[in-house]
């Protein structure tokens, strides 16, 4: 296997520097212009604390909170979702004992406990408090450590330890998360819509910032991730190495799991598209995968270190699909190169596990998935994974220009989708089985099914759409494949099928329910996004299923619950680019209800904005469109009628129009 990269390097991409254009969309910013977070408000007092209100909002205050007391506490609400590495000034006349606690939700605040990010635990007591060192004399200021750091969360403890008075002034979180922005609220992209049939009519907009913001806090810097094996007895460490690589790495998590997991990237890459243009840490990520290949097999690893996981067929799959990924996105061919061996050996591992079926027949060995229960076999989420990997393997290929690596790629696929459909199809029910030999629909290997156009004809697409609302729930989809599970990052999946099948208002409605309940719920921290949760909405995912029933282990920022941030602008906005940097793009918004939205992404290339309106009585449809000079694309409306480009009119009824780049404004009436 000569020519396998062994060690990830970093490498550096033409990169957009172009902040948004400014607009009403700048009020759901959940990211700080600085890297400095301040407490807005004090959630509680327990015990003799004076002055409280001091440490709020002014991180250069000269006055402070006084605690006095033995188990004396103080707690701080931030608001939102933060991270980074605490600092505050002391001033004692004794030597002052005080430790600190940190939670995402406040289900979990205690003066004793953490939420645990390291390990679990059913009594949800292993990260324990940090205990301030001493001894710190009076007017110093306290700094966690970069192994102490919190990389998520909103509320903040300040515990007194002792009898004597303590005064606490100037509380500040610096973030450490996204280090290669200065001003980390300067998105190259934005988007704007307002809902008006749910309760908050900026609720997609809001989402949309909760999004981008989530992903911000996943991007760290490689030498910043959890410590694994965890501190004993408790504690936890976030200074390890996630990877042989300098400068940021896109992770699962802010609190945990803080290292590489290519499946998230499935989503976590395309909202750093369309919301930062950060791909340069997708591409250390996938260095750091292709760095764990066996150079015997060809195998990946699951994750990256520490965690180290070995051992899944579908998360192979998004290594080398989040590969043709960055490459669409930055147009970066010198990436591919580098890791072609690596690249071609870890597909050829998955192709030999493909039976005289012609489907994959997964391995217990590599049947390991997001959660799921059972992905050994001829598994239908391992098997649509394949077939996009080998899709986008022959684009790849054709790059590279090996014309017969790719041709053999792509009969590959077709094989493989004759059999999906021949094998998988249950006709009676509209759905796609989990296996040749279940009667279970999955919801993730029929998202999938549809997402990479393993379907037939648009008859099977809208069975799926429909069939999926089978499991909905008032809060989501419960996913038949793990019990009593709502998860977001398939569900990011679901909403994706239901817009390519024209199904606009039922993705609304989905991103209502599971979304709407996890950005506004109580529980969450109501400004990234939850891991995942229950059917009653509890905090108790995979509870039973590796989380040994420790609810405050689940991450409240996760960045493959992020689905809704690219599949807002690529379907309800309608805008995507169909080739590297977007040399082709194509503008096809789906209606879903609403009468309006608008917005834009950058790339190497320049700036790609879209800006479309309804009229009240649904007769006219007028879209703007704006993308770089030397492009050209492709504008399918949303029904037929005449048109006019640019004010000049079009002959017969027009859906589909081929448009060469710059600006230009479509006028459809209605039929």
């Amino acid at each position: 296997m000569n020519g396998i990269l062994p060690l990830a390097t970093i490498f550096l991409f033409a990169s957009a520097t172009a902040k948004a254009p400014a607009g009403p969309w700048d009020a759901f910013n959940f990211a700080p212009a600085t890297r400095s977070f301040v407490p807005k408000s004090v959630y509680t007092t327990v015990g003799l604390v004076a002055g409280a209100e001091n440490l709020l909002g002014n991180s250069s205050s000269t006055e402070g909170a006084i605690v006095t007391g033995n188990g004396s506490y103080i707690v701080l609400d931030f608001g939102q979702e933060v991270g980074g590495r605490l600092s505050f000034q002391i001033d004692s006349t004794t030597s002052p004992a005080i430790s600190l606690s940190f939670t995402e939700s406040a289900m979990f605040i205690s003066p004793t406990e953490s939420d645990d990010s390291c390990t679990v635990s059913p009594d949800h007591d292993l990260d324990g408090v940090l205990s301030v060192p001493l001894p710190l004399a009076a007017n110093k200021t306290f700094t966690q450590t970069v192994g102490d750091q919190r990389g998520g969360f909103r509320f903040l403890t300040i515990v007194s330890d002792g009898d004597a008075p303590v005064t606490i002034s100037n509380v500040t979180v610096n973030a450490t998360f996204m280090p290669q922005m200065d001003d980390l609220s300067a998105y190259t992209g934005y988007f704007y819509a307002q809902d008006s049939d749910f309760h908050d009519q900026d609720f997609l907009t809001k989402l949309w910032y909760g999004g981008a913001y989530t992903v911000q806090m996943n991007t760290i810097d490689s030498h910043e991730a959890r410590q694994q094996p965890c501190p004993v007895p408790s504690g936890w460490a976030n200074n390890a190495s996630g990877g042989p690589v300098e400068g940021s790495i896109l992770v699962d998590g802010a609190k945990r799991d803080r290292n590489v997991w290519p499946g998230d990237m499935g989503i976590s890459t395309h909202t750093e598209l369309v919301s930062t243009f950060d791909l340069e840490s997708s591409a250390n990520s996938l260095l750091v995968m292709y760095s764990t290949q066996d150079p015997t097999t060809g195998a990946l690893q699951y994750s990256g270190p520490p965690i180290n996981a070995v051992g899944s067929d579908t998360y192979i799959c998004w290594s080398l699909i989040g590969t043709h990924s960055v490459y669409m996105y930055t147009g970066d061919l010198d990436f591919v190169e580098k890791i072609w061996a690596n690249y071609t050996n870890a597909l050829a591992f998955l192709q030999s596990q493909v039976d005289e079926t012609r489907l994959m027949n997964v391995p217990n060995s590599f049947a390991n998935d997001w959660g799921r229960a059972d992905g050994q076999g001829h598994n239908v989420a391992a098997n649509a994974l394949l077939y996009e990997a080998l899709v986008t393997a022959a684009e790849l290929a054709t790059a590279m220009g090996n014309v017969s690596l790719a041709s053999a790629y792509a009969a590959n696929a077709s094989s493989i989708k004759t059999a999906f459909n021949d094998l998988l199809w249950d006709e009676a029910a509209g759905l796609f089985k989990d296996n040749d030999m279940s009667t279970l629909h999955p919801q993730d290997g029929n998202s999938l099914a549809v997402l990479f156009n393993l379907t037939t004809n648009t008859r099977q697409i809208q069975a799926i759409s429909e069939g999926l609302t089978q499991f909905w729930t008032d809060l989501g989809p419960l996913s038949p494949e793990l019990n009593d599970t709502i998860i977001p990052f398939v569900s990011g999946f679901e909403l994706q099928a239901h817009f390519i099948a024209g199904q606009g208002e039922r993705a609304l409605e989905l991103l209502h329910r599971e979304w709407g309940y996890m950005l506004y719920t109580n529980l969450s921290v109501q400004s990234t996004m939850l891991e995942g949760f229950t059917a009653n909405g509890s905090l108790g995912y995979r509870a039973a299923a590796g989380y040994d029933f420790d609810y405050s282990y689940t991450s409240h920022a996760h960045g493959w619950s992020t689905g809704p941030t690219f599949s807002l602008t690529f379907y309800l906005l309608g805008l995507t680019i169909t080739s590297p940097q977007g040399i082709t793009w194509s503008v096809a918004p789906v209606l879903s209800g609403l009468h309006a939205a608008e917005g834009g992404f950058e790339t190497g290339l320049g700036w790609f904005g879209a800006n479309w309106t309804l009229t009240s009585d649904n007769a006219t449809f007028t879209v703007m469109i704006n993308t770089p000079n030397g492009t050209n694309g492709t504008v399918i409306l949303p029904g037929t009628g005449n048109v006019s480009v640019d004010g000049e009119g079009t002959s017969g009824n027009v859906s589909q129009l081929s448009l060469d780049g710059g600006s230009h404004v479509i006028v459809l009436k209605l039929r």
